[in-house]
């Protein structure tokens, strides 16, 4: 009887150290990698490179996808305009956002849009943000003073901010958000989407913490930011806010566009009815209409003729 006890014992105790080594390795699996600055992709869309630069801040490489519209190859005296798409999440990817470039394609190739260049951005450890007490995580640094510079000397773009946009979503959105209202003399279309305005709200009021292990400097968010640019409105900037009804950010999204209006500060918005917190699923419904958006600020600046 004793022996039969203490089989059963020995037999529960390897039991459950299987469960537990088998427990361990689920949660393995579902630990995200470490950030990179380049990731290489899997699969691209028709239309998508992946490229590298060298930084010059980190003497390191840094990723990033571009979408070349159907003319490029072949019209090799042309210039276009361009949008730098800030994708979702954290930490960084450049291949992150790279499926929305089957409605850029779509669209162009069926002549419903014009064409343009799309480049997606790896937004760094905290996505689209400078960190600068950690190494090599100065996100929006990376994209505004490197990636742009070297995008323009390295494609046919319209190296001009009446030539540049920028969009995001989520994350993305805040950056957009953010950069628009610091660096008005680089875009002259910005087109935010699903942001975090209540996060956003929150580092403005504690003085720059999201939490207490990450803080931002001062200043630094969307709602301050707002508030400076207001006080001038120059260089403008057309906006366009984004959001699905189904979303988790919508209601903050309303509380922001409120904000915008008590700053007098002018801007569109696309709400799509009962889209989630989803970029592709608000393209599905709405996506032309921002692709239009920005050819039609180009055409108002010159980087793209008249219809």
């Amino acid at each position: 009887m004793m022996l039969r006890v203490g089989l059963l014992c020995v037999a529960l105790f390897l039991g459950g150290l299987f469960i537990n080594e088998l427990q361990a390795q689920t949660t393995k699996k579902k630990t995200p990698p470490p950030f990179q600055w380049v990731n290489e992709p899997r699969m691209l869309p028709t239309g998508v490179q992946h490229g590298v630069f060298s930084s010059p801040s980190m003497q390191q490489d840094v990723g990033y996808c571009v979408y070349l519209p159907p003319s490029y190859a072949t019209d090799t005296d042309r210039r276009y305009p361009v949008v730098y798409y800030l994708h979702g999440g954290r930490p960084g990817n450049e291949n992150k956002s790279v499926g929305l470039a089957k409605y850029f394609h779509r669209y162009m190739t069926s002549g419903d849009a014009p064409e343009m260049i799309y480049v997606f951005v790896n937004g760094g450890p905290v996505s689209h943000y400078n960190m600068a007490e950690r190494k090599n995580a100065m996100g929006e640094d990376v994209f505004v003073q490197e990636l742009i510079p070297f995008i323009d000397k390295t494609y046919r773009t319209i190296a001009d901010r009446k030539g540049r946009g920028l969009e995001g979503f989520s994350q993305g959105g805040r950056g957009t958000t953010r950069i628009m209202f610091k660096h008005p003399d680089l875009f002259s279309s910005a087109a935010p989407g699903g942001s975090g305005y209540a996060t956003e709200k929150r580092i403005s009021e504690d003085n720059g913490r999201e939490n207490p292990g990450l803080v931002f400097a001062a200043g630094d968010n969307t709602w301050d930011l707002a508030r400076k640019y207001a006080e001038t409105k120059e260089p403008p900037v057309r906006i366009m806010v984004h959001v699905g009804t189904a979303g988790f950010n919508y209601e903050n999204n309303l509380d922001y566009m409120k904000f915008l209006e008590s700053l007098e500060i002018p801007f569109e918005k696309i709400v799509v009815d009962g889209a989630p917190h989803s970029a592709q699923k608000i393209y599905d419904e709405r996506g032309l209409e921002l692709v239009r958006f920005h050819a039609d600020n180009f055409r108002r600046s010159g980087a793209l003729p008249a219809e």
